[in-house]
């Protein structure tokens, strides 16, 4: 199996890397979608908004809380997630920077 050479590149190609693969799935998208549309986001809706069940919607969870992308409070037997604001920051300006980086050339292909 190959080493991955995460070194060659910079600490912001890294760290955007994470990010995005963190919300790389249709699940996660919903998740993200949810918690922004309600500004704070118990477990048990996410259940009953996506109809995933209760162990699938705790992973996307777990995985989007570790990248750091969501935070989340216990309230107490539940957890009240929501966006972690810095890292959507970031991800807006890292992004966003990427995808304004491109500019059409007529001639290109």
């Amino acid at each position: 199996m190959g080493l991955t050479k995460t070194e060659i590149f910079t600490e912001k190609q890294n760290q955007l890397s994470v990010l995005l693969k963190a919300m790389a799935h249709p699940a996660r998208i919903a998740i993200l979608q949810q918690i922004i549309a309600a500004k704070a986001c118990i477990c048990g809706d996410l259940v009953e908004e996506l109809g995933l069940a209760q162990a699938t919607i705790s992973q996307h969870l777990k995985e989007l809380k570790n990248a750091g992308i969501i935070q989340g409070t216990i309230e107490g037997v539940k957890v009240c997630y929501c966006i972690n604001p810095k890292t959507w920051q970031l991800l807006d300006k890292e992004f966003g920077a990427f995808l304004g980086s491109y500019k059409s050339e007529p001639k290109c292909c």
